[in-house]
C-alpha cells in the first residue's frame, strides 16, 4: 500500500465521455425546452404539479447548457479561470436542485394519493412555490458557502486529497431523497394496489400508474447511484492512501457514471411526455365521489409525475 498523496493521477478525456455528451446536449435542448414551452403558456391552471415541473424543467435545462462547456473544458484540459467557476457551480446547483424537486414532486404525489381529503388543506400552487424558492436559496448558499477544492484543471479532479465535502453530499444529496423517494412510491404502489382490488374495472390505468412510479424510482437509482458510489468509494480510498493504480481506475469509473448522470436531464424530458396522461387516469380514482367531474379532471391534472 502507498500513500495516495504521493501519487499524480494521469488523465485523458475517454473519447465515449464526449460522445455521450454530444449526444445528451441537443436530445436533452429540445426535449426540456418544449416541456418549458408547454408548462409555461400552453397550461392554463396553476397547479402543484405545474409549479414543480417548471422549476425541474429549469433545472435540466441547466444542467444540459453546462454540457457543451463541460465537453470544451475537459477535452483541452482548461484550467481553473472564473468561466469555469461560474459553469461549475450552475451545473453542481441545478443537478442537485434536480433531485431535490424529482423528491418534492414524489412527497406531493404520495400526499394526493395517500391521503386525498386532506391533499386540498397541505397542498396548494403557492405552497409548491414557496417549497421551490427554500430550496434554489438553500443550494445556491450551500454551493457558494461550501469550501472549494484546489484542482489544477476544470471539471477534473487530479489530486488525491479527499474532499471533505463528499460524504456530506452523499447523504444529503443522495441517500435522503433516495429514502424519501422509496418511502413514497412504496406507499402509491400500496394505495394504488389496494384501489385495484376494491375496484378491478379500472385495473389498466392503475397498472400503468405503478408502472410509472416503479420506473421512475428505477430511473433514478440507475441515473445516480453509480456516481454516488464511486464518489464515495474514491473518498474512502484517498482517506486510506490505497494505491494510485485502484484510485485511478475509480477515476475513470467515476468519469463513465458522471455521464450516466447526466443523461437522467433526457429521462426527465422523457417522462413528461409519455407518463403523465396514464398516472392522472389513475390518480382521478383517488378524488372523493362528491366532486365535481370538472373538478376531479382538473385536480388529476396536478399529479402528472416526472
Amino acid at each position: 500500500m502507498t500513500n495516495s498523496t504521493n501519487c499524480n493521477i494521469s488523465y485523458n478525456t475517454p473519447l465515449i465521455q464526449v460522445i455521450i455528451y454530444a449526444t445528451i446536449f441537443p436530445f436533452g435542448a429540445i426535449f426540456n425546452a418544449i416541456a418549458l414551452w408547454v408548462f409555461c403558456y400552453k397550461m392554463k391552471t396553476w397547479t402543484e404539479t405545474r409549479v414543480y415541473m417548471i422549476n425541474l424543467v429549469i433545472a435540466d435545462c441547466s444542467v444540459v447548457c453546462t454540457l457543451p462547456f463541460t465537453i470544451y473544458f475537459l477535452w483541452n484540459n482548461r484550467r481553473p479561470d472564473t468561466l469555469c467557476l461560474t459553469i461549475q457551480s450552475i451545473y453542481f446547483i441545478n443537478m442537485c436542485m434536480s433531485i431535490y424537486i424529482i423528491t418534492a414532486i414524489s412527497v406531493d404525489r404520495c400526499i394526493a394519493i395517500k391521503y386525498p381529503l386532506r391533499a386540498k388543506s397541505v397542498r396548494s400552487p403557492w405552497k409548491a412555490a414557496v417549497i421551490c424558492g427554500c430550496l434554489w436559496v438553500t443550494v445556491i448558499t450551500v454551493q457558494y458557502l461550501k469550501p472549494r477544492g484546489k484542482e489544477l484543471l476544470c471539471f477534473q479532479k487530479l489530486s488525491t486529497t479527499p474532499l471533505v465535502t463528499v460524504p456530506y453530499l452523499f447523504i444529503f444529496v443522495f441517500l435522503i431523497p433516495l429514502i424519501i423517494l422509496t418511502f413514497c412510491s412504496t406507499h402509491i404502489i400500496r394505495s394504488l394496489k389496494n384501489k385495484m382490488i376494491t375496484d378491478p374495472q379500472e385495473k389498466k390505468p392503475i397498472e400503468k400508474a405503478i408502472y410509472i412510479v416503479s420506473a421512475n424510482l428505477f430511473v433514478f437509482i440507475l441515473c445516480f447511484l453509480p456516481i454516488q458510489v464511486g464518489l464515495l468509494a474514491r473518498f474512502v480510498m484517498e482517506k486510506n492512501g490505497v494505491m494510485c493504480l485502484a484510485i485511478q481506475k475509480i477515476r475513470d469509473f467515476n468519469s463513465v457514471t458522471t455521464c450516466i448522470a447526466n443523461s437522467n436531464c433526457c429521462m426527465d424530458a422523457l417522462c413528461y411526455y409519455f407518463v403523465a396522461k396514464e398516472f392522472q387516469d389513475a390518480a382521478v380514482l383517488f378524488k372523493p365521489k362528491s366532486h365535481h367531474s370538472k373538478t376531479s379532471q382538473t385536480d388529476a391534472s396536478e399529479l402528472n409525475t416526472v
